[in-house]
């Protein structure tokens, strides 16, 4: 069931392009990668499907309804975790019930159960500068997963970790994901990291950004170990590159 459609958007700055008739589909409970190099548009799409950017011309369809130009109906994270530093994880985490009207103790008590399942369980009463960098990002998601459960977009959450910490922290981000359904669009510039997580990938080039091919990832969910050393894993790869 298609969750968000993106109909073919185009955004200029100055007169200069950056996007042409970009047009993308996130079904429900997937996870949608768009890979691409810096500079081509990406983080653009992103403010425009979050309404924080009128398109030129597009619409930006959710359940069928036009959110274009609309903020918040969907939940966006940006690259880095953005914790505030003087509250709680607990009322980090519950901080979009907060501004959305709920009482600390009501907003508090929604999201205490998602704790054990974001694997953040004893950081409740902890503040961001007490965890790892891992640890802050899981925050983030939960954060970013309070403020709507229908859609996500997330902006390159992982590239600040060392290489091992990504590894770790891929698998328990499918894991979750797998939990909560949540539909996700994930923006990357790791062709590997895009293999590894995604359903679909959509490939951005050029200048304007436009739609360059659409891969589709058939290896089941949850991946084995050692999938990104698996000759179909190269032909993914390879794939890819010869587009982009």
């Amino acid at each position: 069931m298609k969750k968000l459609e993106v109909k073919n958007i185009s955004k200029s700055f100055d007169g200069k392009p950056v996007l042409k008739d970009i047009s993308i589909e996130l079904n429900q409970g997937e996870i949608v990668c768009l890979l691409g190099v810096s500079g081509g548009g990406k983080t653009t799409l992103f403010n425009i499907i979050s309404g924080l950017l009128t398109p030129d011309s597009g619409q930006i369809l959710l359940d069928g309804k036009d959110i274009t130009n609309q903020p918040g109906y969907v939940s966006y994270m940006l690259q880095k975790d953005l914790l505030l530093p003087y509250r709680t994880i607990e009322d980090n985490a519950a901080l979009p019930l907060l501004l959305k009207g709920a009482k600390k103790k009501e907003a508090r008590t929604q999201v205490h159960p998602m704790f054990a399942q974001f694997g953040l369980e004893g950081t409740q009463k902890k503040y961001p500068a007490q965890l790892s960098g891992g640890m802050r990002q899981r925050a983030a998601l939960l954060r970013t997963y309070m403020f709507s459960k229908d859609v996500a977009l997330l902006d390159e959450p992982f590239s600040a970790l060392d290489t091992l910490t990504k590894s770790a922290m891929h698998k328990w981000y499918l894991n979750v994901m797998e939990n909560i359904k949540l539909s996700t669009l994930f923006i990357t510039h790791d062709i590997d990291e895009a293999i590894l997580i995604s359903d679909r990938i959509y490939l951005l080039s050029g200048s304007p950004g436009e739609i360059a091919g659409e891969i589709i990832i058939k290896e089941k969910k949850p991946r084995k170990d050692d999938f990104n050393l698996t000759p179909d894993f190269l032909q993914y790869k390879k794939k890819i590159l010869s587009l982009l």
